[in-house]
């Protein structure tokens, strides 16, 4: 167990924090009597799988089977380490955490800590050789011409990698990162023709990634255009280069720049989408301050779970060429899946952001921005110009599946679909109706079919709308039951001790949260639900707790008390007639002597006298 102090700690954040507004901060939540229910944030969720309990202060996704409290919750939504989240928890609760190191979820968490400072040190290092290196004029000139200030140099902590094989290497003699940590996260590369390592970033400008937290954890290169190098390179190297996928980094998780866009986007609610590095920070030195970027990817569905969190809208703006139409249409499904606000701006003339900035100044970009269209909208008006003024009735049908089928990708209409998507659905049809001259009941039966099909191809769920998977080896059933009724009746684990051995309990989870109610219970300390969910910081336990905990007050028919009686009672009779075989059968082997057998026979017959309740001869 941790210090008392830490258990205080974390005892105080949770009490601070409460997690229907932490988990309302990242999905919409409805109010379902007590409870809250919303769409789970780790699977398809289609209708709301993960439940919130506001009393016991759980959450528990019945698809996924994971469960737990506002510090599992906000490790996995964040992809953080317990200490971690204890710390950033305690800061929005107001809570100052006390000296000494915070108890770390073992050589994992230590690991992962000395990546993110390898991360640090190295974008602290590529930084100063950009403002300071002698090699580094050239990079200079360029960001030069392209307009970025040296405040936003500073800022976004811009960098330069010499055009050296090992000048990482070289940097890192003198500090606690050997090759295999810069291996890890991407920095350097591993050598095929021999032993040893490569500097990744050469000659190149470099934009540093950061998480949502602010953590370097990656970092994306652009070669300079002009360098005298270039010559000597490779013909068709790539424009940029990003780190490669690293436990720090998920290029399709993370969006540049967003954890210096996370405030001013939560004020207004809507995000702006580019594709460039240098996009973005011009944007933003003209004062779009919700600007972020994609790191050479297109926009997926976990880009729009982790906007979801901070914006109600998204404006993806787009180069105008056939490359931009064609990611416009890639996404657009995904959106109306999420049931996510996307508008589209698509600039003239081929011009990126930075350039239309640049040349025709922040008025006309805000036109743009304020014209920007609904996604849905945006593909109807493509459809339009790319049929031309006399279609084929095969071309028509083409555009109209291709346009029912995206918009089946959304839920269908039910009491809780809200306003705005209901209204949507019902202009996209009127639109396509009149656009192509087809009766608008045809398009929402051929709609409703499209979206049955879907269905149909779904895993089959259960009753809780949980998926039906094949179980693994399960925790034996009097185990289940055992904790389930400790987490009601937690006074009677004395009881349960003097029954059940720690020996006799099969599953590792089980041994390990049972060893724990026995220990508090020794300390004075009552094992109750709560107490034990500031016990235990991996998630994996959490869940199981809540599990438990949910599965118990499902059965509570009889009373805690009247079961644990009852179960204690049936694992004595068990463990008695353990007994009773182990001796039968050493009777069958006749491997005793004469007086040792009748000992051991005198035994079961006193057995079989307790067991039927008849008095001993000698009694009375």
């Amino acid at each position: 167990m941790s210090s008392p102090a830490w258990h205080d700690i974390k005892e105080r954040v949770r009490q601070a924090i409460d997690i229907v507004e932490l988990v309302g901060g990242y999905i919409p939540l409805r109010r379902e009597g007590r409870n809250y229910k919303g769409l789970c944030p780790w699977h398809d969720d289609s209708r709301p799988s993960l439940h919130v309990n506001s009393e016991r202060q759980s959450f528990k996704c019945w698809v996924c089977d994971i469960g737990g409290d506002i510090f599992s919750f906000f490790m996995k939504m964040e992809k953080v380490e317990f200490p971690e989240a204890l710390r950033m928890l305690a800061e929005r609760a107001g809570i100052s955490l006390p000296t000494g190191r915070v108890p770390s979820g073992g050589a994992e968490a230590d690991e992962k800590a000395s990546l993110y400072r390898a991360m640090a040190w190295a974008e602290e290092s590529f930084h100063q050789c950009l403002m300071k290196g002698p090699e580094a004029e050239p990079a200079r000139r360029y960001l030069a011409e392209r307009q970025i200030s040296a405040e936003s140099i500073r800022k976004f902590r811009l960098g330069f990698a010499p055009d050296r094989w090992d000048w990482l290497i070289k940097q890192a003699l003198a500090t606690e990162f050997p090759s295999k940590v810069l291996e890890t996260v991407g920095l350097v590369v591993r050598k095929q023709d021999g032993p040893g390592h490569y500097d990744r970033f050469r000659g190149r400008v470099l934009f540093p990634i950061r998480d949502v937290q602010g953590r370097p954890v990656a970092i994306g290169g652009r070669i300079l255009p002009n360098a005298a190098a270039d010559a000597q390179r490779a013909e068709g190297v790539a424009k940029y280069v990003n780190s490669p996928e690293t436990p720090l980094f998920s290029k399709s998780a993370m969006l540049y720049a967003l954890d210096s866009a996370r405030d001013a986007i939560a004020r207004t609610r809507n995000v702006v989408v580019m594709e460039g590095y240098t996009d973005t920070i011009v944007a933003r030195q003209f004062g779009f301050d919700t600007t972020v970027a994609v790191l050479g990817t297109a926009l997926g569905e976990r880009h729009i779970q982790l906007l979801r969190r901070f914006s109600d809208s998204i404006t993806l703006v787009l180069d105008g060429d056939e490359a931009g139409q064609r990611r416009a249409n890639e996404i657009l499904g995904l959106f109306v899946a999420e049931q996510v606000d996307l508008r589209i701006v698509t600039l003239p003339d081929g011009l990126d952001p930075a350039d239309f900035l640049l040349n025709r100044g922040v008025e006309a970009f805000r036109l743009l921005l304020d014209g920007a269209v609904d996604a849905l909208e945006h593909k109807l008006n493509n459809l339009g110009h790319q049929l031309g003024p006399r279609p084929t009735t095969h071309q028509v049908n083409q555009a109209l599946e291709q346009m029912l089928a995206t918009l089946a990708r959304a839920p269908r209409l039910q009491a809780a679909t809200s306003a705005q998507s209901r209204l949507r659905e019902h202009q996209v049809l009127a639109r396509l109706s009149r656009q192509f001259g087809v009766v608008e009941e045809e398009l929402r039966a051929r709609l409703a079919d499209l979206r049955k099909r879907a269905a149909a191809s779904k895993p089959e769920t259960n009753e809780s709308g949980a998926i039906e998977q094949t179980a693994g080896s399960p925790m034996p059933a009097w185990e289940r039951e055992l904790l389930e009724v400790i987490l009601l009746e937690p006074e009677g684990v004395a009881a349960a001790a003097d029954v059940v051995s720690i020996d006799d309990i099969e599953s590792a989870q089980a041994k390990n949260i049972f060893t724990r109610c026995c220990e508090l219970s020794q300390a004075g300390i009552t094992p109750d639900f709560d107490r034990l969910m500031l016990e235990f910081d991996d998630p994996a336990t959490k869940s199981l707790l809540v599990d438990l905990d949910e599965e118990g007050r499902a059965k509570s028919a009889a009373e805690p008390a009247s079961r644990l009686r009852d179960l204690l009672e049936t694992l004595k009779r068990r463990q008695q007639q353990q007994i009773v075989d182990r001796q039968t059968n050493v009777l069958r082997e006749r491997r005793l002597e004469a007086d040792d057998e009748l000992a051991v026979l005198e035994q079961l017959i006193e057995h079989e006298r307790t067991r039927q309740g008849i008095s001993s001869p000698m009694e009375g």
